[in-house]
């Protein structure tokens, strides 16, 4: 008879975490061994757990989940990670599959996907929410030739969701007269006078 597919939920907030080991024990063929607040509160002891799959938050005190990752490696070879977190950045996305998780569901994935998506990656799946899905197929299928540096596809991309410069320099942490320079070299680039000409231009060109 197969044995249960062994649990370990770290996530902070204790009413989630909480809510994911019930969830998941009262699934037939799963068992949650044990839950942690943080990584570093889960490295004390959780080689102990022999977990086949740790379900992983980002947003943890102390160690942060894309931190922790190649260190759980370390410790388990053989347990698979599913990033369950808010976040849906680009480059959290990537940070957390090039750092060795095997797959990434957003909280608001419905019950079921989440316990599904269990199996799925102890079975070798790679499971990821819709919406993450897809901005990782739109990242591979965006022309590698692009003219424009990382940061201003990133600029770009801010301006064809209809965000201002002051908002966008917020958002990135830069100075507005660096997203005016950034955006000026864009314009250069694409031979372009105009947000509209420039948008228009880098999706055509699958620069964005």
């Amino acid at each position: 008879m197969e044995r249960d597919i062994q649990i370990v939920v770290i996530e902070d907030d204790e009413i989630i975490r909480e809510g994911y080991a019930l969830l998941i024990s009262r699934t037939e063929g799963y068992q949650v061994v044990n839950t942690y607040a943080s990584f570093d509160e889960a490295a004390k002891t959780i080689t102990n757990d022999y977990p086949d799959v740790i379900l992983l938050d980002i947003e943890l005190p102390g160690t942060n989940g894309i931190q922790a990752i190649p260190r759980l490696k370390k410790l388990l070879p053989h347990a698979y990670i599913l990033i369950l977190t808010v976040y849906e950045s680009e480059k959290t996305i990537f940070e957390a599959l090039a750092s060795g998780a095997s797959g990434y569901l957003t909280k608001n994935t419905p019950a079921a996907k989440i316990v599904e998506s269990i199996r799925e990656v102890k079975d070798g799946g790679g499971p990821m929410s819709v919406n993450i899905a897809r901005m990782v197929i739109r990242s591979f299928q965006k022309n590698q030739e692009s003219p424009l540096s990382k940061r201003e596809t990133q600029i770009l991309e801010q301006v064809a969701e209809g965000k201002s410069r002051s908002q966008i320099a917020k958002d990135l942490f830069i100075d507005l007269e660096t997203v005016r320079s950034h955006i000026k070299n864009i314009y250069l680039k694409l031979d372009v006078n105009s947000r509209a000409d420039a948008i228009k231009t880098a999706k055509e060109n699958k620069l964005i």
